[in-house]
């Protein structure tokens, strides 16, 4: 029997194979804080949250936008004239240092920068400030350790840290202005200190000897810094907002905050040759460490009581 081999015009064409396809791309998460750049990556920061942008870097916390009202109420114990209250808007969130700059990340700039800082401070002794030739920030009259603040600093030094620390990293580092030093410190509160009307030296470090009108108790004067970490923190996580250092700001000095921009702005005309200091002191008395309280310095002066504590901008 014949065989019947068919054609090759007979055979069925062969199917394609369907192309493969990749699957859709998911759209990014939408950032429900503010993307910023960390280091070397983009990450979304929240309020509250911190991040350092180098391993011997600040640590920063991110802040809110808001609105507060700046100074003290008639009726706050032992409030001064100058601290007339008005409207504040911080319009975009921001980081703030949670802790002052301290002693080992100022010693780190001063020997990556070749900054010179000069051998010369006042310190309190025997119950006086005197100027002394051989204090510095390294020898400031007291003991402290790499996490105490840096003190013995004075305006320009502290202008050049945020300048230097702003190259290496190549982010926005920078003082804060003297109404986003209130904003932070008061972390939504109305109150002399955030934590309440009261005040003790199991709270802040200061001079304890004497008891704010408010209420409260005394005791004890350590006269000397403690470590930026001692104490708890404020609601938006920062230590020492009260106490222990006074703190640069940008702000020139005004006599009072009638004409204060109300934008978060430092003000850079008034006496620049003063700029304002906010915060207080180990060696302050329980009235001079209020939320409020607002005095200056002269940008030349390195004290033993004053450091300062940095800003950074996070959105372009």
């Amino acid at each position: 029997m014949a065989v019947v081999v068919p054609s090759k015009a007979s055979e069925p064409a062969p199917q394609a194979k369907p192309a493969m396809t990749a699957p859709p791309t998911p759209p990014p998460a939408r950032c429900d804080g503010v993307e910023t750049q960390v280091g070397s990556e983009k990450r979304c920061l929240k309020p509250n949250e911190s991040f350092k942008d180098c391993a011997t870097c600040p640590e920063m916390v991110v802040v809110p936008a808001g609105s507060f009202t700046m100074g003290s109420p008639s009726n706050e114990p032992q409030r001064y004239s100058d601290e007339l209250q008005v409207g504040v808007s911080i319009a975009a969130p921001f980081s703030v240092g949670r802790f002052a700059i301290t002693r080992g990340e100022y010693a780190t700039f001063v020997g990556e920068a070749n900054h010179l800082n000069s051998d010369k401070c006042s310190v309190y002794e025997n119950n006086e400030w005197k100027e002394r030739a051989d204090r510095s920030f390294r020898i400031p009259g007291f003991n402290q350790d790499d996490r105490h603040p840096a003190v013995c600093v004075n305006w320009d030094d502290a202008k050049a840290f945020a300048a230097w620390l702003s190259k290496k990293t190549g982010k926005g580092y920078r003082l804060l202005s003297e109404a986003e030093r209130e904003y932070v410190t008061r972390a939504g509160t109305t109150t002399p200190f955030w934590w309440g009307t009261s005040i003790t030296p199991n709270q802040a470090n200061y001079d304890g000897r004497t008891a704010y009108e408010g209420g409260g108790s005394v005791g004890d004067f350590r006269r000397r810094t403690v470590s930026v970490d001692t104490f708890e923190p404020n609601p938006w996580g920062l230590y020492n907002v009260h106490g222990n250092v006074w703190e640069w700001t940008e702000d020139c000095w005004n006599e009072g905050n009638a004409g204060n921009p109300g934008n978060g702005r430092p003000r850079t005309t008034g006496d620049c040759n003063r700029r304002v200091v906010r915060g207080g002191s180990w060696v302050s008395d329980p009235r001079m460490i209020r939320s409020a309280l607002r005095v200056w310095t002269n940008t030349a002066d390195r004290t033993a009581r004053v450091g300062f504590r940095l800003a950074r901008t996070l959105t372009p």
